[in-house]
């Protein structure tokens, strides 16, 4: 597969290559966490800043543990190991905190604190820090120190009464909504725009990235409709929620699916008019609700008649919005994502490449999550540290 990106190259025995990237320059210190963190340190990473990741030297034992090299959230960057329960290790930390732009932090509130590590202590070290903490509930409220999953906060933002079919169950999307929509992309945003008050302002502060108010901010349009009356309590019968015939997934004669979605009127029309139904009564009040279920019928037959990849064929460059159901082992195939380099290859695993894209500059083809070494964590350091204190700290043991 055709890469994104030039290659950039790294080595454990000598300086560190130059960060590539609109964020080249921007320092990252992150403490090791599971979920939302991380992405959010990758995408600051992809984009040319310097992280580096703060770990445990025991395994927690949280989240999903995988081969490092399919750990794609921990690519572009290195770690070292410490126990933040060693004064002399919360003193590397904050040493490193004396350099960095932001940090990143995802577990219960007052955990920082009781480690040393807190905003208090980071902001007195460095008051230009912009401090990061990302959680489910947020840092206040009635939930804050309850346990939670993605699942739970997207149910009580109202996202998760809204997906699903009409007279069944809400389903539940995977855990795109809540950890990476809603925390890692609203964490990564609060952490720039805080850098750029802090550069003006010469002052830094705490963004509280919670999940609960990353979605519900991403429910803004949804919420809308619905205060407008434009949208039903009844999930599974409005226009975006597989209610309408034309806002619909189908399946084809091999029993994959196509997408459809045309729903402007005269995308609609084109969409009928290849189907050869542009005079089927059923299907001519586009906007009536009443109609739709019967309509759906007429369309699942149709699509019925043909396999996936003919449908495709027939209607996936035209502007009647069908674009056929791939899988993740199916979608780096597609045209259209190997043309723009959507999806890479690195090290064998196919992964998607840094975005959005910049024609300045441009982010660096990502290097593959780093395994956690002696050698790695030194090479890490040299970003933030001289070398004679690099082995100092070495021969202490303080990292390994």
């Amino acid at each position: 597969m055709a890469a994104a990106h030039e290659p950039a190259s790294a080595s454990a025995h000598g300086p560190a290559p130059a960060r590539q990237g609109p964020l080249a320059g921007v320092k990252v210190v992150e403490i090791a966490g599971i979920g939302p963190g991380p992405l959010a340190a990758m995408f600051l990473a992809d984009l040319g800043a310097t992280v580096i990741r703060v770990d445990r030297k025991e395994p927690s034992g949280l989240g999903a543990p995988r081969p490092v090299q399919f750990d794609l959230g921990l690519r572009n960057r290195k770690s070292i190991r410490v126990d933040l329960k060693d004064p002399a290790a919360v003193e590397l930390v904050l040493e490193l905190i004396g350099q960095a732009d932001a940090l990143i932090e995802g577990f219960r509130p007052g955990v920082m604190e009781r480690l040393g590590l807190g905003p208090d202590a980071c902001l007195a070290r460095n008051p230009r820090l912009v401090y990061g903490r990302v959680t489910g509930w947020g840092q206040d409220g009635p939930l804050s120190q309850v346990a939670g999953h993605d699942l739970n906060y997207i149910s009580i933002t109202g996202a998760l009464s809204a997906m699903g079919r009409a007279g069944q169950a809400p389903t539940p999307p995977m855990n795109v909504l809540g950890d990476y929509a809603g925390g890692s992309l609203y964490l990564a945003f609060g952490l720039l725009a805080g850098i750029l008050q802090a550069r003006s302002s010469g002052r830094g502060q705490v963004v509280d990235a919670a999940m609960v108010d990353g979605v519900a901010s991403i429910l803004t349009v949804t919420m809308s409709l619905h205060a407008a009356g434009m949208l039903g309590k009844e999930r599974g019968t409005n226009l975006l929620d597989t209610g309408a015939h034309f806002y619909e997934v189908y399946a084809c004669a091999d029993g994959k699916y196509v997408s459809v979605a045309p729903i402007e009127g005269k995308f609609y029309r084109l969409l009928l008019d290849k189907l050869e139904l542009q005079d089927h009564p059923l299907l001519q009040k586009q906007m009536d609700q009443a109609r739709w279920p019967q309509a759906k019928q007429v369309l699942a037959a149709k699509f019925k008649e043909r396999t996936r990849d003919e449908w495709t064929q027939l209607l996936g460059e035209l502007d009647a919005c069908v674009a056929p159901v791939l899988d993740f082992d199916e979608a780096p195939q597609h045209p259209h994502i190997r043309a723009r380099g959507t999806l890479t290859e690195i090290d064998g695993v196919v992964q998607p490449a840094p975005g959005p894209r910049f024609s300045r500059t441009p982010a660096a083809r990502p290097e593959p999550p780093a395994p956690l070494s002696t050698d790695n964590a030194v090479a890490a350091l040299r970003d933030w540290l001289p070398q004679a204190r690099i082995e100092s700290l070495r021969s202490q043991e303080t990292f390994i």
